[in-house]
């Protein structure tokens, strides 16, 4: 087994265990939502299969993808959803893991078809002062995949109106991280809407949050080693 084969299995089977992860947490259910992790070779990614629930699904079930979109390995069919995962990828080369839900809040919120606005300084998790929300597009389609991208130009997550959430990361901890954190969020907004309109952050107000998002939590203490 090459270098590359073994870093390619640890992706899978970390990619299983965070479908996982979203199935118990209620995120998503059944064979909804999907996942994917940039290759470690760089060419293309390894994505879940269509219509397969997150507790069926093994490391072996997951189909690499080469960049261009046609399938490399695999036993199953891919994720419906994968053009607008490979569009990310092809959009945002800094990105090696995307993570699609259809969970409760964020879903609500793109059933709506509005945005994420500035309304916490948190908002900025996603790489600006807002998560968009696309214009719908049947799930599947270059249409889609093409609003996705767009919004993922510089965001790292978006709403799809009437669909759900994506959100992506360097790491597939770091989509996770962005994908809880978004869905939390869109669940606080739809609270504050109950009662009425929530004041919103200005855009130097939400720029300076992103400035210091860019070293926070990374600073060591002075001698630490």
């Amino acid at each position: 087994m090459t270098d590359t084969d073994q870093s390619d299995a640890g992706q899978r089977a970390q990619a299983v265990a965070a479908l996982r992860r979203l199935d118990g947490l209620g995120l998503n259910r059944g064979s909804t939502g999907n996942l994917s992790v940039r290759a470690g070779g760089g060419d293309g990614c390894w994505i879940t299969p269509t219509g397969m629930a997150a507790d069926e699904i093994g490391s072996d079930d997951l189909v690499w993808l080469a960049a261009d979109g046609t399938v490399r390995r695999g036993r199953w069919a891919p994720s419906s959803e994968w053009p607008f995962h490979v569009a990310i990828y092809r959009t945002r080369g800094d990105l090696n893991a995307v993570v699609h839900m259809h969970s409760p809040h964020a879903t609500a919120l793109a059933c709506l078809r509005r945005e994420l606005p500035a309304f916490h300084y948190m908002v900025a998790v996603a790489g600006g002062d807002s998560v968009p929300c696309t214009p719908y597009h049947l799930f599947g389609t270059a249409a889609l995949s093409a609003a996705v991208a767009t919004a993922f130009k510089d965001r790292q997550a978006c709403l799809m109106a009437n669909h759900g959430l994506v959100a992506g990361g360097a790491t597939l901890a770091q989509a996770m991280k962005v994908a809880l954190e978004v869905e939390a969020l869109c669940g606080i907004y739809l609270q504050a809407l109950a009662v009425g309109e929530p004041a919103l952050l200005s855009a130097a107000q939400m720029a300076e949050v992103i400035e210091r998002f860019k070293t926070y939590g990374q600073a060591r203490r002075s001698g630490s080693g």
